[in-house]
């Protein structure tokens, strides 16, 4: 049996979070992928932490529970870390990919993190200069992208043109998709 490769997204409600996730599923469902994708949260207001995971594999996905060791994690909001423990679980071999100005050598030293791949990249920064306004949702996918290597840049971008198409203006759209370039060209690692 294949592996099913698991992203555990930390945010604060509003930031996009669950549309990361459903977003970075639907790419891998284009690529042929099996997928699953699911937000945590209850009644919590605009600002409130929330978790949403993605689930993609080569073979049918045949669990639904929650996603307790992820092998990915992507942060979009870096005032999580210390309130939330975003480390829980997360495998040995696993990649962290956080939205901060910070270089990945801090934010390892931060959390005290041994082994494990640590990525960053300024999300809110690459959003605000592309679409307006500081949503790290779609950089932080072309960030996940680059560190990870799950799936195809072209593909995701692809993907999110046609989902966005129809929704939303050219501009809008042309601005998501630039915010994923700049992304997956900007993240960090150490």
């Amino acid at each position: 049996m294949k592996k099913i490769t698991e992203v555990r997204w930390h945010g604060r409600g509003g930031q996009g979070a669950v549309t990361a996730s459903k977003l970075l599923a639907t790419s891998a469902l284009a690529e042929d992928k099996y997928i699953q994708a699911f937000p945590e949260y209850g009644p919590e207001r605009m600002g409130a932490p929330i978790q949403s995971f993605t689930r993609i594999s080569d073979t049918p996905i045949r669990i639904h529970c929650h996603v307790t060791n992820p092998n990915m994690v992507a942060v979009l909001d870096p005032t999580l870390i210390g309130p939330v423990d975003i480390t829980e679980g997360l495998t040995d071999d696993g990649i962290i990919v956080i939205n901060t100005s910070e270089s990945p050598a801090q934010i390892r030293n931060k959390l005290q993190l041994k082994g494990r791949k640590v990525f960053t990249v300024d999300a809110s920064k690459i959003a605000l200069e592309e679409l307006g306004r500081p949503m790290p949702n779609t950089p932080m996918i072309g960030a996940l992208i680059k560190a990870t290597e799950l799936l195809k840049l072209d593909n995701v971008i692809d993907d999110i043109k046609k989902k966005f198409a129809g929704k939303f203006s050219q501009k809008i759209i042309d601005g998501n998709v630039n915010a994923i370039k700049r992304a997956y060209q900007e993240v960090e690692s150490e």
